[in-house]
């Protein structure tokens, strides 16, 4: 006769059991995963005892079976199995996790046979279930979570080893009693264990059969005619299988020169979702301290919002212990700036502290991470040494904002990402690295030149590249947002200083006594935001020219701070309404005019400051730099145009009139006191 014993949980089981429910696991969806890796370690504790044994493997499977009718999901295996001792002990105690227990005991040299089956991830199964049962050989193992369990010996013969786990489903659960709702789930997270999952399916099949008709009877009741005639008959029917789940196998775990393109390709697209192949791939296995296998792929195109705010994913790399997907977007893993390199990595030895979703911070994510982004530069680099130059090109104009967040991020890396970086210059259309300038630098010049901005067509026109570029030097042009942030990392390559072409810089600087007596003087005193007046010797063409300090702001990133959603006008007031540089062109017509005007003094003081007025308004916004009052810098345009034109304005009438002659003492100097 079957007899049923209750014995109690431990102390604690009730609180730490609840802590485990409703803190450990963020979504009910694992504990299909958890239930099939204990399945899969059981079924490794029979392989190992058969190899020590001599005895004959099996035919090692994991068996799924959702029941509609009575609310119930099976989930069973053909492994060690647990005795009635194994059951009280496993079962009855939270946190005696088998399977690290049984690699220590495997370490350690061990007897392994009465090593636990479950751990903490068994209990998940009350995340979906009221009640659990657990058969194994003649006795079941039975719980509904609270402070006790029951172990009742069952009147069946000890069958074959191996667990049966039965739930009782909640009523809100029964979402996982569905077939596509357990394949999804076995798919996402348990696609690559070593031993088949089949689940038991039911499908409708419909198919024609002949029908025989016999017709025809005669008047005397005596069959006179007998005649046979075959129709086709549709017939649908109800077909219940296993069906074999995990047929993908993990090519991460096969030597990289036995993977094939096609079968890179084909896994590439199942894991990223992507319609298109990978551009680039990386397959190794790391060995020595730290063992796990990773392969590693660089897509075709950058996704359209690889920086937007509204993509929570942070990398897309998944992370695998012993072929069971623990996390899809393990920041700890991979920083940001490799965001857009998908991948796996499967490690061995990746220690887990109570589920499977936390990880331990420890030195093991750490050296993974390290050594992650080492490959990652490795093939970057490898893609910029192929002899086929367009290869990098295409990678690093999808990817090139990426690398210079790293350089931004990254100090570690930060000297090898500054080698990978390409700029437009004024050497041509074609992109250069910080060497190949270096390579083509001038004799006795010993910095480089640079310039950031808005866009190439800005900053190619810019007067403070022109007269560069007059000098012989090639400027490198500058014209992402994130380039600003960057440079403040990035301040010297190969021992050559970078310099920014829009900043004060003594070496452009000119000491020139007589302009700075007379027209810089002027200049200083006339208008407000210059802090002081220099002569330069890089203007080529342009009469002057508005720079920030050395270590200031720039006009473009004065630009792109003023672009922030969520700035504070304040406090960017204080930031950027530093005092400006004003350099002027000595050789200038223009400048040497005023200059003689000055030293002269026959020049009309109000044209003098007219003039120069117009100056700085006109050198603000060629710089760069937004105007703070434009209303009285186009009105001073409009004047000057009015004035070129003989247009000249009715005092009473306010109205603008053309005139065909001009007074003769209307001369140069009136004029320009009618712009000031």
């Amino acid at each position: 006769m079957p007899t049923t014993e209750t014995y109690p949980f431990q102390a604690e089981i009730n609180q730490l059991m609840s802590l485990i429910i409703n803190t450990f696991y963020s979504n009910k969806d694992i504990f299909l995963r958890e239930l099939i890796s204990n399945a899969s370690d059981a079924i490794d504790k029979a392989r190992y005892n058969a190899l020590q044994n001599t005895e004959e493997l099996r035919d090692y499977k994991i068996m799924i079976k959702g029941d509609k009718e009575n609310k119930t999901l099976m989930i069973e295996d053909n492994g060690i199995g647990l005795t009635k001792e194994e059951m009280i002990k496993c079962l009855g105690t939270v946190a005696n996790s088998g399977t690290k227990q049984f690699m220590e005991a495997l370490n350690a040299g061990t007897d392994v046979s009465m090593i636990g089956q479950f751990g903490v991830g068994f209990y998940s199964a009350y995340l979906v279930a009221d009640s659990v049962k657990v058969y194994s050989g003649k006795h079941c193992w039975e719980s509904m979570a609270g402070g006790s369990f029951t172990i009742e010996e069952l009147d069946n013969e000890e069958t074959e080893q191996g667990v049966k786990i039965v739930l009782g489903m909640k009523e809100d659960c029964m979402d996982y009693l569905e077939e596509s709702r357990i394949k999804e789930i076995v798919e996402k997270h348990s696609q690559f264990i070593n031993y088949p999952i089949h689940l038991w399916t039911t499908r409708t099949e419909t198919k024609e059969v002949d029908e025989d008709n016999v017709k025809d009877e005669c008047d005397e009741g005596t069959v006179e005619d007998v005649k046979e005639e075959t129709k086709k008959k549709t017939v649908t029917e109800e077909i219940t299988e296993w069906k074999h789940l995990n047929t993908q196998k993990p090519i991460w775990l096969r030597k990289p020169d036995e993977v094939t393109p096609e079968e890179h390709s084909a896994f590439y697209k199942s894991i990223s979702n992507d319609w298109d192949t990978y551009s680039h791939v990386k397959h190794f296995t790391a060995e020595g301290q730290v063992e796990y296998k990773t392969v590693l792929y660089i897509p075709k195109t950058a996704p359209f919002d690889m920086f937007s705010n509204s993509n929570k994913k942070k990398n897309n790399i998944k992370l695998y212990v012993k072929r069971v997907m623990i996390m899809d977007k393990c920041e700890d893993l991979i920083p940001e700036w490799l965001g857009f390199v998908h991948g796996v990595v499967d490690s061995e030895d990746l220690p887990l502290n109570v589920s499977r979703e936390m990880l331990q911070q420890n030195r093991v994510m750490n050296v993974i991470k390290k050594n992650l982004i080492k490959k990652c530069i490795e093939m970057f680099n490898e893609i910029a040494d192929h002899e086929d130059k367009t290869k990098y090109q295409t990678f690093y104009k999808n990817f090139h904002q990426s690398i210079k967040l790293g350089i931004h991020e990254d100090s570690t890396n930060r000297e090898k990402l500054v080698k990978l970086l390409r700029f437009n210059s004024t050497r041509g259309e074609e992109m250069i690295s910080f060497g190949d300038y270096v390579d083509m630098m001038k004799d006795g010049q010993d910095v480089i030149y640079f310039i950031t901005g808005e866009n190439k067509k800005a900053v190619e026109n810019s007067p403070f590249v022109q007269g560069i570029k007059k000098k012989g030097y090639e400027v490198l042009y500058m014209t992402d947002p994130i380039d600003e942030y960057m440079c403040q990392h990035v301040r010297e390559y190969d021992g050559k200083k970078l310099v920014n072409v829009t900043k004060d810089n003594s070496i452009f600087q000119e000491k020139n006594e007589e302009f700075e007596k007379h027209l810089c003087k002027k200049i200083k005193d006339i208008v407000d935001g210059v802090d002081k007046v220099v002569v330069s010797s890089r203007l080529g063409d342009s009469p002057c020219c508005l720079v920030s300090g050395e270590y200031g702001w720039s006009a473009n990133m004065e630009r792109i701070m003023k672009a922030q959603t969520l700035q504070s006008n304040s406090t960017m007031g204080m930031m950027m309404n530093g005092k400006k540089i004003m350099e002027i062109n000595p050789t200038h017509p223009m400048i040497k005019k005023l200059q003689e005007g000055i030293i002269k003094n026959n020049m009309n003081e109000h044209t003098i400051k007219s003039v120069i007025m117009l100056m700085y308004d006109t050198a603000l916004v060629a710089s760069g730099y937004n105007h703070e009052d434009p209303s009285s810098f186009s009105n001073r345009i409009y004047k000057m145009i009015g004035l070129g034109i003989n247009v000249e304005e009715d005092q009473d009438e306010n109205d603008i009139v053309v005139t065909d002659d001009v007074e003769e003492n209307n001369d140069d100097s009136t004029k320009m006191e009618e712009v000031d």
